[in-house]
């Protein structure tokens, strides 16, 4: 087991990652509770297996537990399902001390941060991630957010958890495809600030897609400082922390244009790095040999880098303007300017970023 730390004054906290840690999220979590009443929010592929084994450990730490159950996928993230998980925290008389737990993947720890950020103004809530993208990811640094249907993440709050509890093991009853869909965001921190993360998932692919849970522990911890550094410099994304969205504006209108069932997140973000990158290259800030050697690793990793065919770069385009990330009218892009490094950019050209976006198809 080990314990990292994201530093943030009053709203620091820890981040545990290890093995066999769901038996013991009872005696890790009751220090950061005030109250006895706790609510775990979780969807259907986890609440079978492994909402038992958390409950059980809650219950014989003593605190009082309701659940509740939301449909698994993107679509959770909506008014819909946060008006139900806001009923179970009133039906149950949840207070200000009162723990929200967000057992799953990063919708649900998107929409239980999110309910948990607004309910009385907000209430404490645990991150503990069953998935690869939310372990090294969604999980760390307190974004919260629901959809709307023309923009993903448009409805949200910054709220930082009381704990990030990771349990490596279940990577292993996670389906291939979110694997890979996840390992999305550490080739993503290797290629903004940490070149020897990228060459750990280079040299080591076959074992991470295999889910050898040693080195998923050390490739998870290494995304996860990152991650906490970055947040404990700018908590409320207001310069340095942009860098973490590279091929997320892109990502983020292809989920929107494809009106979020069709891609896993990770996948859109894929596709979006390709195109990030395919557009640095076209600029002359990225190298052909980087632009190339991110690509292989992608490709390797069995991942899409292209866009559907039945959608258009200037559909792309638009959905890219409706992004939260665009300011005073114009595109923020993270680009790349090697392995390790990007830039943060609102001058480039809209042809520029179609002729990227029809390079991708």
């Amino acid at each position: 087991m080990k314990t990292l730390r994201v530093e943030l004054g009053d709203n620091s906290y820890p981040i545990i990652v290890g093995t066999d840690l769901l038996n013991r999220v009872g005696e890790l979590l009751t220090p950061h509770t005030k109250s006895n009443k706790a609510l775990i929010v979780s969807d259907a592929f986890v609440q079978g297996r492994y909402m038992p084994i958390v409950q059980q450990s809650l219950e014989d730490a003593g605190l009082d537990v309701c659940t509740i159950e939301v449909p698994t996928g993107e679509e959770s993230k909506s008014l819909v399902q946060f008006s139900r998980v806001q009923d179970s925290l009133v039906d149950h008389q949840l207070d200000r001390g009162s723990m929200v737990v967000a057992l799953g993947g990063g919708v649900i720890g998107d929409l239980a941060g999110f309910t948990a950020a607004v309910y009385m103004r907000g209430i404490p809530y645990v991150q503990i991630p069953t998935t690869l993208q939310a372990q090294v990811d969604a999980s760390v640094g307190g974004k919260t957010a629901i959809n709307h249907p023309k923009g993903k993440n448009l409805i949200g709050a910054f709220h930082q958890p009381k704990l990030v509890l990771i349990d490596v093991q279940t990577l292993e009853t996670l389906p291939q495809r979110d694997i890979r869909a996840g390992l999305i965001e550490v080739i993503k921190m290797g290629v903004i600030r940490d070149e020897p993360l990228f060459e750990m998932v280079e040299e080591n692919l076959d074992a991470i897609l295999n889910v050898d849970s040693a080195i998923l522990s050390q490739m998870i911890a290494a995304a996860c400082i990152n991650k906490a550094e970055i947040v404990a410099k700018d908590e409320k994304e207001s310069g340095l922390r942009m860098v973490l969205n590279y091929g997320h504006t892109f990502g983020h209108a292809l989920e929107a244009v494809t009106h979020y069932n069709r891609y896993r997140h990770g996948e859109a973000v894929s596709i979006g790095l390709n195109c990030a990158a395919q557009l640095a290259t076209n600029l002359g800030m990225l190298s052909e040999t980087d632009f190339q050697r991110q690509r292989t690793l992608l490709k390797r990793a069995r991942l899409p880098i292209t866009f559907p065919p039945d959608i258009t770069p200037e559909a792309m385009c638009e959905a890219m303007y409706l992004d939260k990330k665009t300011l005073g009218g114009k595109l923020r892009l993270i680009l790349p300017t090697r392995i390790g490094e990007v830039v943060i950019r609102d001058d480039i050209d809209d042809i520029d970023v179609l002729e990227a976006i029809s390079q991708c198809f």
